[in-house]
């Protein structure tokens, strides 16, 4: 586990009983500096002066939920961060959901009821194990490859790949 001391949170969720759980989880683990925001608009407000480490954000949320405000943190001209790590945090699991925020460029995905072990594990992932970003037409945002897969034999992927 992580040092969490020095952590910047900024916690993007439209209901207060969630921001007080949430609030009360990093703090018990040592994550002193946490700011709030009830949707994404506001969210995006505050990291112009709030140089956060971290983004918990909800999925839904009006009028910008946690997916648009992804998007628009990856890819407005005007972002603060566009590499600034994202967690999203929603009851919605089914796999559309999950893709829809993965191809937002959302790093972390965590699954309501949250617990601690879960959160933290994520914040853990990203610490210890950051993805690197990448950027095409189409997409900008952290890989979204969790591994090499070995038995792939297509083109290769960049300039710098060597035969095998």
């Amino acid at each position: 586990m992580a040092d969490y001391g020095t952590l910047k949170i900024l916690l993007i969720e439209d209901n207060q009983h969630m921001r007080s759980i949430v609030t009360a989880i990093l703090k018990g683990s040592g994550i002193r500096d946490v700011r709030d925001a009830r949707d994404g608009a506001e969210g995006l407000e505050i990291l112009r002066q709030y140089p956060a480490d971290i983004a918990l954000v909800d999925f839904n949320m009006f009028p910008i939920d946690g997916v648009e405000f992804t998007r628009m943190l990856r890819n407005a001209s005007d972002s603060s961060n566009p590499y600034l790590p994202v967690i999203m945090i929603t009851g919605h699991s089914e796999r559309s959901r999950v893709v829809e925020a993965r191809d937002a460029g959302v790093n972390e995905f965590v699954v309501k009821p949250l617990t601690a072990r879960a959160l933290l594990s994520r914040i853990d992932t990203i610490i210890m194990r950051p993805r690197p970003f990448i950027r095409c037409s189409s997409y900008f945002g952290p890989d979204r490859r969790r591994k090499a897969d070995p038995t792939y034999g297509g083109p290769f992927r960049r300039s710098t790949d060597q035969a095998a």
